[in-house]
């Protein structure tokens, strides 16, 4: 039944919804690992996976993805990875360090971001691709590495619109000094070709950095070089909500609330990025990505199917494909999608002198929010197997919920800090929670849980424990200790590795007819 206040809920993957509804599963979990705990679904991130491959392996059979380790700092994510044979993009010498552990060969590795000198010295000669973020970086590489290296680079590539500065990247003004560097440097440097990666699920965007690209492709030519790789970096958004109307519904009334009208919705004076002017709410919210409700699947298959004009309306994937280009990408969001829930307790909940209604958990707002956002989706509340019990004289549970009712709430964290609200927006329930009660926020895999955790008041990071499903039930163990099941009918993936091939000449635009 479709609740008479605005309510955001979450989408859960059916094995995530299996888990949560097994009796006392979350509860046990608790007991024995303690609370909160970061839960994580590697055979989610599996099935994630295998719906990206069947995008690519319909349309181009050279591809490799790379899963972005950034997203998420799990191991189970990162065996599960290796174990299907793709590669791993990394940013850090700790994540190269961290896939080699968990079996990651340097060939399968490519390595993003800014990068460091002491890092850049580790690089040169290990076998790992190189993405360079920089001439800096590219001339000093070509300074450390002995005269034949060969170490495999990738261009990442930036200046796609004008009115666009990004501080990552070569900004394609700058491509013929790359140009001349890899050109003179063929037997210290292997050029693979060019790279982007764009913070943005806007389909124009990429079509337009991909043609960019692609000329870039035709240029490097007559620099003698032949590229044979287009890297489009990640960045395909996440599906957060399992009904759009009542995320709509819930926006409309928040903005209501806004200009005064019904009851207060958000916390003290946020206002989530809107700005109110003339008698009206304007202005684009820090939560609207939360609204996505394109699978990162069907934002893959809309890019490769998005007709190139500069070649003859040919889709993106028809040119890269006739090209023998290999298409790399780095989804990261993508395959962690709905892998993975974050569970707290109800420490107490109290009343403001306003009648704001608080309900503390024992965790912070940075362990399952990202520190710029609004995570726009509900949590979810279990009863606990601990719950403390009504006092004397108070009326039994089930007679509580009938007096009270639903009840509008804001979660609150366990720092000595005002900021730390998890939930700036109000949340309405069944009733109100009570000490003990689960607290479940929904799909926290993706940068939620390690972005910008906070350990202060000498709080320990939340844990990781990995959840996975076997025929006899659910199996819950350390993150560190998690290895991917595979069944006996379902051998894994073999390894493809790289081997570039000189396309022929083109990546012409077509002829006019």
């Amino acid at each position: 039944m479709t609740s008479p206040f605005p309510t955001l809920p979450a989408k859960l993957h059916s094995l995530v919804r299996a888990f949560l509804d097994t009796p006392d599963a979350v509860a046990e979990t608790l007991t024995r690992y303690g609370s909160p705990a970061h839960l994580i679904f590697p055979q989610v991130y599996s099935e994630n996976l295998a719906t990206l491959r069947a995008e690519l392996d319909s349309r181009l059979p050279r591809h490799r993805i790379c899963y972005a380790h950034k997203v998420n700092q799990a191991r189970a994510f990162v065996r599960t990875a290796e174990h299907a044979g793709i590669a791993i993009d990394v940013a850090s010498p700790y994540e190269f360090a961290r896939a080699v552990g968990a079996g990651f060969t340097p060939t399968r590795i490519e390595v993003t971001g800014p990068k460091g000198e002491a890092f850049l010295r580790d690089l040169v000669g290990c076998g790992a691709t190189v993405n360079v973020d920089n001439l800096w970086e590219l001339r000093r590489i070509i300074e450390l590495a002995e005269e034949s290296a060969r170490v495999p680079v990738l261009l990442r590539v930036s200046g796609f619109d004008a009115g666009q500065v990004s501080r990552f990247g070569v900004p394609l003004a700058h491509l013929p000094q790359a140009f001349d560097l890899l050109s003179t440097q063929r037997s210290r440097i292997t050029f693979l070709g060019f790279a982007f990666h764009l913070d943005s699920g806007d389909l124009g965007e990429r079509v337009r950095a991909i043609d960019a690209c692609l000329a870039a492709v035709e240029r490097a030519y007559d620099w003698g070089l032949a590229p044979s790789v287009l890297d489009i970096g990640g960045g395909f958004r996440q599906v957060f909500t399992a009904d759009a109307e009542r995320f709509d519904a819930y926006v409309l009334a928040l903005r209501e609330s806004l200009l005064g009208r019904g009851e207060p919705m958000s916390w003290s004076s946020n206002t989530f990025g809107y700005h109110i002017a003339g008698g009206a709410v304007h202005g684009t919210p820090v939560f609207h990505k939360y609204a996505n409700t394109v699978p990162a699947s069907g934002m893959l298959a809309d890019l490769l199917d998005a007709p190139l004009e500069r070649h003859g309306g040919r889709t993106v994937a028809n040119v890269v494909g006739e090209n023998l280009l290999e298409l790399w990408l780095e989804p990261g969001k993508a395959l962690v999608d709905h892998a993975g829930v974050t569970v707290a307790t109800v420490e107490f909940v109290k009343e403001l002198a306003d009648g704001t209604v608080l309900v503390n958990v024992d965790l912070s707002r940075d362990s399952v929010t990202p520190a710029d956002q609004e995570v726009m989706v509900d949590p979810i509340v279990l009863p606990g197997a601990g719950g403390e019990p009504a006092p004397a004289g108070c009326p039994t549970a089930s007679h509580a919920i009938a007096e009270s009712g639903p009840v509008g709430v804001y979660f609150a964290g366990r720092l000595c800090l005002e900021r730390d609200l998890i939930t700036n927006h109000k949340v309405w329930l069944p009733e109100r929670p009570r000490p003990g009660d689960l607290v479940v926020f929904p799909n926290t895999a993706a940068y939620h849980m390690d972005l910008s955790a906070a350990s202060a008041s000498m709080h320990p990071l939340t844990a990781k424990l990995a959840v996975s499903r076997h025929s006899s039930g659910f199996q819950v163990v350390g993150d560190t200790d998690y290895e991917p099941h595979v069944p006996a009918d379902l051998p894994p993936r073999p390894v493809v590795p790289h081997s570039p091939r000189r396309p022929p000449r083109p990546v012409r635009p077509a002829e006019a007819p």
